[in-house]
């Protein structure tokens, strides 16, 4: 995807306009379709939805480069949620299957906002599953992609049809990747990536444009994901997680992972990653009295709006977009 000029971001100032223009009021209806086709098949699969936290003493660490936001709780330092992860494995203990629509925000960047793909205040719904693997939830994640883009299709033949969107119902079982693997493809297509980080956003872009269908990366190696994905016991070094990701250009859909769930695991990983474990005091309490061993992910809803509706920009996919630098509605 080529990146976005600042005449293009600056329309976002305007974006109480923008809302009322025939493409933007046809993608999100579509959006509101996408909404009952996730809850339709996360329902009938035995998920029950719940509220979601927005703000807390702690958040997710993980967030690739962005920074937290903090707001001052009666005298204590709390966090604005940019995942609701560590609520999930709180809920999934006690309700068995669950999900979320959580309102996450990440202080992104300033480069990001010329990317298309970055949001600083975004959707995303968090699915997480007890006494399931990592293979489990992947299934999971997939079925619940092909079940929306085809009740999408189904519900919104008209408005696709307004957008010149052909959209395919991609059936699974889908490709998977190892982490080994997609370093390999990315070297013999001129993009050399160093093991033992990130694939960064170009990277995914990359392999997105090379498969012709959704496909998962699997396995990352420890050290490039944060302290609650699980280490492999019987491999050393690789975690039990993956990344979904869209064909076409558009990247990451889902990233998800088996937990860590002991108390002692935890806390190392924490300290190997530079985390602080005397921040997560309910967090490695709760672990302490003990977990159900739990899996999830979480999928973005404005990215999935993206790439069923074929948009340039993730921010084409919100009414009231959020962007790193630009000061909008």
């Amino acid at each position: 995807m080529e990146k976005l000029t600042l005449a293009e971001l600056e329309i976002l100032e305007k974006s109480y306009l923008l809302v009322r223009t025939k493409r933007m009021k046809t993608v999100l209806k579509i959006q509101a379709e996408i909404f009952k086709g996730i809850r339709d098949y996360l329902d009938s699969e035995g998920f029950t939805e719940l509220l979601p936290p927005i703000i807390g003493p702690v958040t997710d660490p993980g967030i690739r480069g962005a920074k937290q936001a903090t707001i001052d709780f009666y005298g204590r330092e709390y966090k604005v949620m940019s995942s609701a992860i560590l609520y999930k494995q709180m809920m999934a203990t006690s309700l068995g299957k669950i999900y979320f629509f959580s309102p996450n925000v990440r202080l992104e960047p300033l480069e990001t906002a010329y990317t298309g793909r970055h949001l600083v205040e975004f959707v995303q719904v968090d699915v997480e599953e007890a006494h399931a693997d990592y293979y489990d939830v992947m299934r999971t994640a997939e079925r619940l992609l092909a079940h929306t883009l085809g009740y999408v299709k189904d519900n919104c033949s008209k408005q696709l049809e307004e957008l010149g969107r052909d959209l395919k119902v991609y059936k699974p079982p889908y490709p998977r990747l190892t982490y080994a693997e997609a370093l390999k493809i990315l070297a013999k297509n001129g993009c050399a990536i160093e093991y033992g980080v990130e694939i960064p956003w170009e990277g995914e872009e990359l392999l997105s444009k090379l498969m012709p269908e959704p496909f998962f990366i699997i396995d990352y190696p420890k050290g490039s994901r944060g302290f609650y994905d699980m280490e492999d016991p019987k491999r050393p070094g690789i975690l039990r997680d993956f990344d979904l990701l869209y064909p076409e250009g558009y990247g990451e859909a889902a990233s998800g992972a088996e937990r860590e769930y002991i108390y002692e695991n935890v806390v190392a990983r924490m300290r190997e990653n530079g985390d602080d474990p005397t921040k997560y005091g309910w967090y490695l309490e709760m672990l302490r009295v003990g977990v159900s061993p739990t899996s999830g992910f979480g999928i973005g809803v404005e990215r999935l709006t993206r790439f069923i509706c074929s948009l340039k920009t993730v921010w084409e996919a919100r009414p009231y977009p959020k962007v790193a630098g630009v000061y909008s509605p």
